[in-house]
């Protein structure tokens, strides 16, 4: 009750409320608010009764042991909920007959899954049901929602005697809550300035004039001002011109009053066409309004074109959840880099017992899975995020009689999914487009012979399986090929990725088929994207190449793509374990054309005759000189660092560019003193781009340290040529690539053409 009436003090918070309701149902939310036992699941012996219910706030999990030991869990930490055995965790300490009662909760970032059982199969479904539907309806809250959501949920943890009323010393509290640092006079000032009874606490109608104190944003004011030419308010002709003049956007009087009568709350201002100051900032708020152009959200791309005109998203060692010495092998990681938008993943293959083949690291203590239960999960995850092809790259150190299980492994679980013979009649000459290629696996691997063989009348079949064959280095060894045996069941189901070892440009040229490609260590392949970037991208355009981390990353630490990209190669690997400003620029190059792991090179790096090298910079179609103005204005709600309450973050701006390497600069804000809530820049920055197709803009928002380095906050990544011009709202990212529900960055940004 006493979370509902600090809510209800605010007419906002009362909506909300009642929006949960709606989405989440009435009897799947009574049902988790009133909470029930559950068998939380560690190992086959290792299981225990948790008491597990919904607070009030419709916000937080509260979880009670059989011990003193209790804790809670908010919404925003999961990532989801799935029915049945299919975590790794279920699978390996369940029996099949508790199927229908088991779920498990998947958390973000790198926190294990929460495999619990019920005590029935009815009340499985409700506990499923229930969570996703509240997940929901959290991830569609507005950002004008969320803010006032995150501020009610710390109202409550600063109503320290549950009164429903703030004391001055517990607003102090609220404000450390909100990341605000002010000091005793000025904190003072405002209790008293809200305190219009005198009683010494605020509560009602005083909470809320608090709240919108708080909540007031000045430059938002400055600009709705400028263009609130009608009695005060915007009529669609007024939000037209802010349209067309400072946001350049493409639209008509009609677009204009659609905007009025979507986001306009005030039913009297939508009445008149009019467009309130709340309804002003509502829209600026809105995905359609940032700074990422949503055009670029769907698939807008060429997918006709050969797979080897895309750069494609690729995980490196995916089975590890953490580092590469000893750390866990699992399904899941499969799962989430998958789920992440990853088009290509690896399958680092050893003998197992019982003829079982198994994935792990080799010759570390990281631990094993079988072959069959991560190409299940493959199979189960593959196109939920995108629709279009992955490949499976083997690294295989089986021997024969595995290998062929591995092979009838892939067949029986992919079926008809895998492409084992090539598309259309007779022998190809090109690559296959991801369009043509939808729904499909491809492995890469080794061949004991090349696919033309396969359609010569005269050749020998190649049955015998001690057939030897070299095999590309592995991580951890040198840059000679080494001799392996090979399945002849294994290496016909390589069509289009056939490994192969790399001499040279020239010998690839002359020698190899478009469907034979190489992996790089990622030393030698920057080597040769410095030194030789224009055959490097001529290469790229008939062939594909792999890049992957040296094997001295034992950390599962990562090099950056980015010189890798500007060659040409398709497939650069990272390990998607480890959360880094590399794996952010990648999750921001893959963030356009659906999320669905291929983004088309630009036109002068499919061209077989091209003259384009990033390092020269040599006149041509790819010079597009772009003069980026970037006014870093505030923050909202940025979380944080440190999590002790009296911790407040000293934010500044980082806006990176990343590109050619004339194109790379980074510029800095000042930073804000104690201020995480509502932080104040105004400055402004001025960037020479030179080849936007190539470029990516970074905002980086850190927490000053004068004695060591500053601590990550938050972080947005986009294309250059993704970003929207005027005042834009953008959004921010944790360290694991999630949105931070209430944080964000307001900017201008303005793209001009250099004269």
């Amino acid at each position: 009750e006493r979370g509902e009436n600090l809510q209800n003090n605010d007419k906002r918070g009362k909506k909300h409320k009642q929006g949960w309701r709606r989405m989440g149902s009435k009897a799947n939310l009574q049902f988790l608010l009133q909470g029930g036992d559950l068998l939380k699941v560690l190992s086959p012996s290792w299981k225990k009764t948790r008491f597990l219910k919904l607070q009030e706030d419709c916000k937080t999990i509260w979880r009670e042991s059989k011990k003193t030991f209790k804790s809670n869990q908010t919404f925003d930490s999961i990532a989801a909920v799935r029915l049945g055995r299919q975590s790794e965790g279920l699978k390996k300490n369940t029996e099949e007959q508790v199927e229908c009662r088991c779920f498990t909760i998947v958390f973000k970032g790198r926190r294990k899954n929460l495999d619990l059982i019920a005590s029935s199969e009815e009340e499985a479904g409700s506990w499923v049901r229930g969570l996703q539907k509240l997940i929901s309806s959290l991830n569609n809250l507005s950002a004008d929602q969320a803010k006032d959501h995150w501020i009610f949920s710390c109202l409550r943890k600063a109503d320290k005697n549950k009164d429903s009323k703030l004391s001055q010393q517990e607003m102090k509290n609220f404000l450390q809550l909100l990341n605000i640092g002010l000091d005793d006079d000025y904190a003072e000032m405002l209790f008293k300035k809200c305190d219009k009874s005198g009683s010494g606490y605020l509560a009602g109608a005083e909470i809320e004039h608090f709240y919108d104190l708080l909540t007031h944003r000045e430059e938002i004011d400055v600009i709705y001002g400028e263009y609130a030419k009608t009695t005060g308010f915007m009529n669609a002709g007024n939000l037209l011109e802010f349209l067309t003049k400072e946001q350049r956007e493409k639209l008509t009087l009609a677009d204009a009053q659609k905007i009025i009568e979507k986001y306009e709350p005030d039913e009297q201002a939508k009445g008149k066409s009019l467009l309130s100051k709340d309804g002003f900032l509502m829209y600026l708020h809105d995905p359609e309004a940032m700074v990422f152009n949503l055009d670029h959200k769907q698939v807008y791309q060429d997918m006709q074109q050969p797979l080897n005109h895309y750069f494609i998203n690729s995980s490196h060692n995916t089975y590890l959840m953490e580092d590469q010495l000893k750390g866990p092998s699992s399904t899941e990681a499969y799962v989430r880099a998958l789920l992440k938008g990853c088009r290509c993943v690896e399958l680092d293959c050893w003998d197992g017992s019982d003829n079982e083949p198994v994935i792990y690291h080799g010759y570390t203590l990281t631990s094993k899975i079988l072959f069959k239960d991560a190409i299940k999960a493959i199979k189960e995850y593959a196109f939920k995020k995108s629709d279009y092809p992955v490949i499976l790259s083997l690294e295989n150190h089986c021997s024969v009689e595995q290998q062929s299980v591995m092979a009838q492994h892939m067949s029986s679980i992919l079926g008809s999914a895998l492409v084992t013979t090539p598309l259309g009649d007779g022998m190809p000459t090109n690559f296959p487009s991801p369009e043509e290629l939808k729904g499909k696996f491809l492995i890469k691997g080794k061949r004991l012979n090349k696919l033309e063989a396969s359609f010569a009348e005269a050749a020998e079949e190649a049955d015998n399986t001690d057939v030897t064959e070299e095999e590309e280095s592995s991580n951890e060894a040198d840059d000679e090929p080494k001799k392996l045996k090979l399945a002849k069941d294994l290496s016909d189901m390589v069509i289009y990725c056939k490994s192969v070892h790399f001499n040279s440009f020239e010998d690839a040229r002359k020698n190899q088929s478009f469907y034979e490609m190489s992996s790089f260590k990622e030393g030698k392949a920057v080597k040769l994207a410095e030194e030789s970037a224009n055959a490097y991208i001529r290469h790229n355009v008939e062939k594909l190449s792999r890049i992957y981390p040296a094997g001295s990353r034992t950390d599962s630490s990562n090099y950056n793509p980015v010189p890798l990209w500007n060659a040409g190669c398709q497939i650069v690997a990272l390990n998607f374990q480890t959360a880094c400003t590399e794996l952010d620029i990648n999750q921001g190059r893959f963030l356009v054309n659906g999320m669905g792991g291929y983004v088309l090179k630009p036109a002068y790096m499919r061209d077989a005759a091209t003259e384009f090298d990033p390092i020269t910079l040599t006149r041509g179609d790819w010079l597009q000189h772009k003069t980026l103005h970037v006014m870093v204005i505030s923050g909202q709600q940025l979380p944080k660092v440190n999590k002790k309450k009296s911790s407040i973050v000293d934010p500044l701006v980082k806006v990176q560019i990343y590109g050619v390497p004339a194109d790379v600069s980074e510029k800095e804000t000042s930073a804000v003193a104690n201020n995480g809530f509502n932080p104040s820049w105004n400055e402004n920055f001025q960037f020479d781009v030179y080849v936007p197709e190539l470029a990516l803009v970074r905002f980086l928002i850190e927490d000053h340290d004068s004695t060591s380095d500053n601590e990550f906050i938050g972080q947005y990544t986009l294309p250059f040529n993704s970003l929207k011009m005027g005042y834009r709202h953008v959004p921010l990212l944790n360290r694991n690539g999630d949105k931070l529900p209430s944080a964000g960055l307001f900017v201008h940004v303005m793209v001009l053409d250099a004269k």
